[in-house]
């Protein structure tokens, strides 16, 4: 099932791409960003209230309020800095570079999380690290 909600998330992913290069035209990027954190805030926050997932608050961890603030800044420097890029560079190109995080992602895991890293895995990173190069030259 996590492969369902994971082939939506590149289709989202996908269309956020092509919905903001069109959005962004002629409008700073950061106040695009805000915009899109602004809606993104309303539809999780929408989520939790609709699941009765707001009684968890009280059960996070000092280290799952830390991680979890870490993870929105990460994530708020990416958007900044995906809507700049892609204000002022192709789709096409733009996208393909951002995705290789997927290899980064991979290469932290091993790092940081004690992932094992087995030579398919090394292999698809490769690959995926080729197939941005070759799509952005």
């Amino acid at each position: 099932m996590w492969w369902i909600y994971a082939l939506l998330s590149a289709l989202f992913a996908s269309l956020t791409a092509i919905l903001a290069k069109i959005g962004i035209k002629g409008v700073d990027t950061d106040l695009a960003t805000a915009i899109r954190t602004l809606v993104i805030l309303v539809l999780a926050w929408s989520m939790v209230f609709y699941k009765h997932a707001e009684s968890g608050l009280g059960g996070l961890s000092r280290m799952n309020w830390t991680f979890l603030i870490l993870s929105g800044i990460a994530t708020g420097l990416s958007w900044i800095f995906y809507f700049k890029a892609l204000q002022i560079g192709k789709v096409s190109q733009v996208a393909p570079l951002d995705k290789a995080s997927v290899a980064i992602t991979i290469l932290l895991s091993v790092l940081f999380l004690g992932e094992t890293l087995t030579i398919k895995t090394a292999i698809g990173a490769l690959l995926i690290v080729g197939g941005t190069f070759v799509l952005i030259l």
